[in-house]
């Protein structure tokens, strides 16, 4: 496998000390992140933080994060979506109910850079966690807050899931309005994920202002907002003019017409955008003389303009050969085309096996895992796979000694039920 997957192997441990010495330092080596995060938006922006070399202490309650839950899976609370969005962090238990495990977590936050947390702003008031009481106790530290609407709008202490935000965002009736019977959702969790990966973003931009200037702040990273941002830029249309200049929606998107074509025996997805492409595709149909000689197929503003019947010409024409045949004939007029792949399609796809995203791991309590990595590659900086998926309260001990606490002490707080000390027993096999 590629450098990046080096630490799935397993190495004796002067090995894994001489890896460690010898390997390129990570971009946010020696960052600490506090992760209050459960579910999936909050743990995949942690998740990547980890994978760029933060130092990502998982603080969950006593029952775990709830997507533990979620299988498949070989063993309880090792779910396959908590596997994918956890490595390279620690797991501690702390009972935030109680005033001893608060004052663990403010611990915590004393030495981290950055607080994450998904819970929506009144909750963390409620808990004494807003970004006035922990700017108190850490004023450099990057408050971190990922959740469903802005402060001050009418829908701020509104809850928000991922399906809601699709539906409020205008995704499901674009769905629709591009060939759908009934609005629909993505089969993604598409909203948690663009968010997170904003939350990312926001928190890199913090450590640099930090890094200048000394001045730690509070970040929201809000889910309606960020994905109407992505809806609304590309089909304001004539709303982006004031007065209004023509309709809402870019229009190629939503015409039912783009779509996967059918051939002869199959599917292909085929991109016709360009003048050049266009011309080939009409070449390679055996019409290009028609192209030549219609305006309104030749200029970018008409097609525009007529782009459901031209994507209707371009599924009769690819009714007449097979996809393979499509393939090779789109691919030599430099037309792009691609086969329709399902998920199982894709664990076997060439291209995914050639590269870096998908590895294996030895996972200490749940055996071989397939691993989905990051997807960006530098000639420097790459993530790297350094701690699988924890078990829940896996390094409450390792942290609690971090801070202070002796072997006997934790002892006395896991039997409390402050937290929880499962590193003194052997992992599940």
């Amino acid at each position: 496998m590629h450098g990046i997957w080096r630490r799935c192997v397993r190495y004796a441990p002067a090995q894994v000390a001489e890896l460690e010495n010898t390997a390129t330092p990570l971009p946010l080596d020696g960052i600490k992140v506090v992760d209050l995060t459960t579910v999936l938006m909050g743990p995949f922006a942690t998740q990547i933080l980890g994978d760029y070399g933060a130092d990502v202490i998982k603080v969950e309650a006593p029952e775990g994060d709830p997507v533990r839950g979620i299988g498949p899976f070989r063993h309880p609370g090792m779910g396959a979506i908590f596997l994918n969005a956890n490595r390279n962090k620690r797991s501690i238990v702390l009972n935030l109910r109680d005033p001893e495990g608060k004052a663990l977590l403010h611990r915590l936050i004393a030495e981290a850079d950055v607080l994450a947390y998904n819970l929506r702003p009144q909750v963390m008031a409620q808990l004494g966690l807003d970004y006035e009481a922990v700017a108190a106790i850490n004023p450099r530290i990057i408050y971190l807050g990922m959740f469903g609407f802005a402060r001050g709008g009418p829908y701020a202490e509104r809850p928000a899931y991922d399906d809601l935000i699709q539906g409020m965002t205008g995704v499901a009736s674009l769905l629709q309005a591009s060939g759908g019977k009934d609005p629909c959702y993505v089969p993604l969790a598409i909203v948690d994920r663009i968010t997170g990966m904003a939350a990312v973003n926001a928190v890199l931009l913090a450590l640099v202002q930090r890094m200048r200037t000394g001045q730690g702040q509070s970040l929201d990273v809000t889910m309606f907002e960020t994905m109407a941002r992505f809806s609304l830029a590309d089909h304001l249309g004539g709303a982006t003019f004031i007065p209004q200049r023509g309709p809402t929606h870019y229009q190629r998107l939503v015409t039912p017409e783009r779509r996967p074509y059918q051939t002869l025996d199959g599917w292909i997805c085929v991109v016709v955008y360009s003048d050049k492409q266009w011309r080939s595709f009409f070449r390679a149909i055996g019409r290009e003389a028609e192209f030549d000689a219609n305006p309104a197929l030749s200029d970018i503003s008409h097609r525009s303009d007529n782009i459901a019947t031209l994507y209707q010409m371009v599924a009769r024409a690819l009714l007449d050969k097979s996809t393979a045949e499509w393939l090779e004939l789109l691919g030599s007029a430099d037309i792009p085309a691609a086969p329709i792949l399902s998920i199982d399609d894709m664990l076997a796809d060439p291209q995914l096996q050639a590269g870096s995203l998908l590895g294996e791991t030895e996972h200490p309590s749940e055996g071989r895992l397939r691993v989905v990595g990051d997807g960006s590659s530098g000639s420097v900086t790459n993530w790297s796979y350094r701690r699988p998926a924890p078990r829940l309260g896996e390094h409450s001990a390792e942290i609690l000694s971090s801070l202070g606490c002796s072997a006997q002490a934790v002892e006395a707080l896991a039997e409390r039920g402050i937290t929880s000390n499962p590193s003194r027993q052997p992992p599940t096999s």
